[in-house]
């Protein structure tokens, strides 16, 4: 019998399970095993299976479906067991997995690096003369990265007791091919809920430096980090007085998501450093700067020689939004810094409520263009060196404690108020330059236009905590009143311009007890009139 003469191949129970069936007659068991001897060598025998080599690479098994009651097989199986080349490459590969998996969930298991904690602890104190305490140290391949649990760095000696930062997790991934070569190079750096505690003294140094460590590139063999990426962090600065006495927070910043690149540590803790330290983007919950807070900031963030740079600011201020910059200045024995500001829709209501008795003061919606800066000083109010000027605009609102629609018109014995009568502390609009310094906030020009009475006027007023009122102006009347009262009205100091009444004033005292009184004519007008 030949291979010939069985036909009809068929797929049984598989891609590996072939059938043939006898084109002539049914198939005698001897057929069948002198089939199998004709093909290849019997390698195992059984009382229904007989096993045999067909070819070189191949093994099959012959199974008979028997008719017992004839003693005669009509069916003939040849079932494919497996090819021996294309097992042993599935038997290899298995192993190569199985090691794999031992070198990652094992070997990491065996090389406890938690064991080098204390001597890395040590290393850092040496270097950095900062205590430094760490909960556990862990290692993972694919990608090689070590573990950092409870990391802390406490302030130097000449600090008030505290951290520098903490940091519940760091994972830093390595560099394969530069620990070949016996160097550290970071890749990437994830920092998860980071406290960061930064602290000047009065004398120059910030707590995060260490002057009297010659930090250099053979202290900590780092290059720039690629990588990296900050999550829920908080970073807050002070101040010590001069008595090194804690001082007051003058900027904090909660809920931080950053992706830095090409961080340089090496030059951000050493302090004549002057290369560029990172660059990236960074994102805020909320960020607080003085009495000011805005929330949802978003902008560029570059870490350069001692500086910091907040670039292309997006966020929400008091009800309205505002975009701009931020920087900060940490070279010198005071801090300094600089913003720029473009506001809209700022609810001045809420702005003025965040800063010590400024509540109730003003009311309205407010926009403009603003930029201030200065010295961050050491004492209980490290911002009062401020300086600034903008020009802003103030809609629809109210200055309670002024009511300067109605003082203005009793000025001018007027007994009708006319709209004033309702609206006496209202204005629709309020336009002004203004200038900020020595804890004084000047206008050389402003436009009121009130219920009843527009003003044009120039003045200061102090921000030291006096609320002194020193402003001056030309009132002018715009509604119609009768012959009588502009004849009294004139008496009392009026002129009358195109139909309406003016007559210059002055306002002292303080926000809260504002005092009214005649001017004496031009001498009381600084501005260049508008003419309406």
């Amino acid at each position: 019998m030949a291979l010939s003469d069985f036909h009809g191949v068929s797929r049984a129970e598989g891609p590996s399970q072939l059938t043939w069936t006898s084109a002539n007659r049914k198939l005698d068991p001897a057929d069948c095993f002198r089939f199998a001897l004709d093909q290849g060598t019997i390698v195992k025998m059984s009382p229904n299976l007989v096993t045999i080599e067909l070819f070189s690479d191949r093994l099959y098994s012959m199974l008979w479906d028997a008719s017992r009651s004839t003693g005669l097989y009509s069916v003939c199986i040849l079932k494919v067991a497996m090819p021996i080349r294309r097992g042993t490459t599935l038997i290899v590969v298995g192993i190569t997995a199985i090691l794999l998996l031992a070198l990652i969930f094992v070997v990491p298991a065996l090389i406890n690096v938690d064991r080098y904690r204390s001597q890395v602890i040590s290393y850092l104190q040496e270097k950095t003369g900062k205590q430094v305490e760490i909960g556990r140290l862990a290692l993972t391949f694919f990608p090689v990265t070590i573990h950092i649990d409870h990391i802390g760095v406490k302030n130097p000696p000449i600090f008030p007791a505290g951290y520098v930062v903490q940091v519940t997790r760091i994972d830093a991934e390595l560099s394969v091919g530069a620990l070949l070569h016996r160097q550290v190079v970071i890749k990437s750096l994830v920092l998860e809920d980071p406290i960061l505690n930064l602290t000047s003294d009065p004398d120059g140094p910030w707590n995060f430096e260490n002057p009297q460590s010659k930090v250099s590139a053979n202290t900590f063999p780092l290059g720039p980090i690629s990588s990296l990426k900050i999550k829920r962090g908080l970073v807050i600065a002070s101040n010590l007085l001069p008595s090194d006495a804690s001082g007051p927070i003058f900027f904090e910043a909660h809920e931080i998501s950053c992706e830095l690149e090409q961080v340089n540590l090496v030059g951000i803790i050493n302090p004549s450093s002057s290369s560029m330290d990172g660059h990236g983007s960074l994102k805020a919950g909320l960020l607080r700067f003085g009495a000011v807070e805005v929330r949802n900031l978003d902008s560029k963030l570059r870490l350069e020689s001692r500086k910091v740079f907040f670039t292309n600011i997006k966020t929400e201020v008091y009800g309205g939004s505002a975009v701009g910059g931020l920087s900060f200045d940490l070279s010198e024995k005071n801090a300094s810094f600089k913003t720029n500001a473009r506001l809209r829709g700022i609810n001045l209501a809420q702005l003025l409520a965040a800063f010590p008795k400024g509540g109730g003061k003003m009311t309205g919606k407010m926009e403009g263009d603003v930029r201030l800066g200065g010295e961050i000083a050491h004492s209980l109010r490290p911002l009062a060196g401020i300086r600034g000027a903008g020009h802003v605009t103030v809609r629809n609102g109210q200055v309670p404690s002024l009511k300067l629609n109605a003082n203005l018109m009793k000025l001018a014995h007027f007994n009708d108020l006319g709209p004033a009568k309702n609206d006496p502390s209202s204005f629709k609009l309020i336009t002004t330059d203004l200038e900020l310094a020595d804890q004084r906030i000047s206008s050389r020009v402003i436009d009121i236009d009130g219920y009843g009475v527009d003003v044009d006027g120039s003045g200061s007023v102090s921000v030291s905590g006096s609320d002194e009122l020193n402003y001056r102006g030309l009132a002018e009347i715009t509604t119609k009143e009768s012959f009588f009262t502009n004849t009294i009205a004139r008496l009392s100091g009026a002129t009358l311009k195109d139909g309406k009444l003016q007559f210059p004033f002055r306002i002292g005292g303080t926000i809260d007890s504002p005092t009214f009184s005649k001017g004496k004519g031009d001498k009381d007008v600084d501005a260049v009139q508008n003419h309406r």
